[in-house]
């Protein structure tokens, strides 16, 4: 007998109606097909021009007051949640009680967004202080969040902002700026405290202890590879074969990070070899693969100076120093600034700040070996005075490439003066901020951007400006695991590293990616981790003033 109490079975049960309102994932298929469901979804597909996936749910009591709603498969809206303006959502996404989606919003799948959020789509015009707030107009650059997002309790995420893949959002966090894929951020305003699944202490260790093992084996059958007819040269994808001064220095700088020199070298006859290369006159090293073009002034040719880097510190690694003062960069005052004034700033900042790399390293040799007037000063007063504050960098951003070149000028200016006189970089965190947004607006530099000169104007910088603050420092050690994580796949046994993905093995890209790992081991100071320490153009160890 059915007792009298009982309700029929097509008749909604209060309780569960109202616990769907805070529990919504109690939802079932049958809560979803109900008629009452059914019909408040007509509803507010007729008057919050509402678009609803066949498996998704509202609870009775959200307030839906939107232009344009989509809801995907299998999400749902909790009761007094409040969604209004112009709101997508993808396919698993979850909206909490009392949480409140205002504006333009796009969610991708996965969105998981915690009771009491606010994301604010939209922001009030408030420049004009002599026109009311309420009077100004609206703007509304609209937040997009990518995937697999969870934003937590009583967090904000305020208009214009892009949230990345699988990134989370710590309860009470203010996010006023792009979050990066995977990214977990905290704090008011949300900085990026670690990134998910990023390799522990132990395993960025173990990958050092691995690659640095490999290397050390197999740098001599690499160096070996790469010798022809005495000589060591690089090969092009379809055989060409090139030479340069630089080969013979990336070859002695390999040997040298592993404490020996390359096999078979003649150590005195090399060093006379290399020293013969400095122009007596003008202090500068001329390669003689390719000599600067018939009128071209040394001091604008790329190699000439790029050589007193490369032939200079393969002096010095092989015990000895060059034979000259580098009169090149003793000038008066008015001539250096005019010089420095010239370079590429505006067009090629990277190619600006090589010059200076390799004038302040022409200034530290002088100073150690001969004797140097007042251009060290009058160089640091230029940089000084030319540093675009905002950015912490010198030069420009191009259309094409925005940040990247002054960026990666950055590396070379400051590596050739700051770090190796051991000064403090000025304005250090608005350069790791400048630095860090050119690694995200290049994807971390996927693809073809995967370059060592990339990753090595990126670390080399962070590393550099973190001696001073640990401004973002999270950001920088998780780029720093990443870099290590990734360099023991690409290393290829008894042939080295490739400069970038695609291309072939050489010299160059060896050397460089075995000192951007051991830059990324120092950054995250387990440097004793990994056996390779740079000798020469990498190396980190500053000479100080006192010479």
């Amino acid at each position: 007998m059915t007792s009298l109490s009982a309700k029929p079975s097509d008749q909604p049960d209060p309780e569960h109606e109202a616990r769907l309102q805070f529990l919504t994932w109690d939802r079932t298929p049958a809560d979803i097909d109900s008629p009452a469901h059914r019909a408040r979804l007509a509803r507010w597909a007729a008057v919050a021009g509402a678009t609803f996936h066949p498996t998704a749910y509202v609870a009775a009591e959200a307030a839906i007051f939107t232009s344009h709603l989509v809801l995907g498969a299998d999400s749902w809206i909790a009761g007094h949640a409040l969604v209004r303006g112009d709101v997508e959502f993808g396919a698993h996404c979850t909206v909490n009680r009392y949480a409140m989606i205002s504006g333009k919003v796009r969610c991708g799948d996965g969105v998981r967004i915690a009771s009491h959020v606010s994301i604010v789509g939209f922001n009030h015009g408030f420049d004009d202080p002599g026109v009311p707030i309420h009077m100004q107009k609206h703007e509304s650059l609209g937040i997009t969040i990518g995937d697999d997002v969870w934003i937590g309790a009583n967090a904000v995420v305020l208009d214009g902002v892009k949230v990345g893949k699988g990134a989370v959002i710590a309860a009470g966090a203010v996010v006023s700026k792009d979050v990066p894929d995977l990214a977990i951020v905290g704090g008011v305003p949300a900085k990026v405290v670690r990134y998910r699944g990023q390799s522990s202490r132990r395993d960025t260790a173990g990958a050092l202890v691995r690659l640095g093992e490999a290397a050390a084996a197999q740098w001599p059958e690499v160096l070996a590879r790469f010798r022809e007819d005495g000589e060591y040269i690089s090969r092009e994808a379809d055989g060409t074969v090139r030479r340069s001064a630089r080969h013979l220095n990336d070859a002695i700088e390999i040997a040298a990070g592993f404490g020996a020199l390359p096999e078979g070298l003649d150590a005195a006859a090399t060093l006379q070899q290399l020293q013969a290369l400095q122009d007596p006159e003008t202090g500068l090293f001329p390669d003689p693969h390719q000599p600067p073009a018939a009128g071209q002034a040394q001091r604008d040719n790329g190699l000439a100076l790029y050589n007193v880097l490369s032939v200079g510190y393969a002096i010095e690694v092989l015990g000895g120093q060059p034979l000259h003062r580098v009169s090149a960069v003793e000038l008066g005052a008015r001539a250096l600034c005019d010089w420095l004034d010239s370079l590429s700033w505006r067009e090629r900042a990277w190619g600006a700040g090589a010059a200076v790399d390799a004038i302040g390293t022409a200034l530290y040799f002088n100073a150690r070996y001969f004797e140097t007037g007042r251009a060290r000063e009058t160089l640091f007063g230029w940089l000084a005075l030319k540093q675009d504050r905002a950015t912490g960098l010198w030069g420009s951003p191009t259309p094409a490439e925005g940040l990247l070149q002054p960026v990666n000028g950055f590396y070379r200016l400051t590596r050739g003066t700051y770090a190796q006189f051991g000064l403090p970089v000025p304005n250090a965190e608005r350069a790791i901020d400048s630095v860090l947004l050119n690694y995200r607006n290049h994807d971390g530099f996927s693809g073809r951007t995967y370059t060592a000169c990339n990753l090595l104007d990126t670390v080399h910088p962070l590393l550099l400006c973190l001696r001073q603050t640990d401004h973002r420092r999270p950001e920088a050690e998780a780029i720093a695991r990443a870099v290590i994580g990734r360099a023991g796949e690409r290393w290829v046994a008894g042939a080295g590293f490739a400069f970038a993905d695609g291309q072939e093995t050489s010299l160059q890209g060896t050397e460089m990616w075995l000192s951007v790992v051991h830059l990324a081991a120092e950054l995250l100071d387990i440097a004793g981790e990994f056996v390779f320490v740079p000798k020469g153009v990498h190396r980190t160890q500053a000479v100080g003033l006192g010479l």
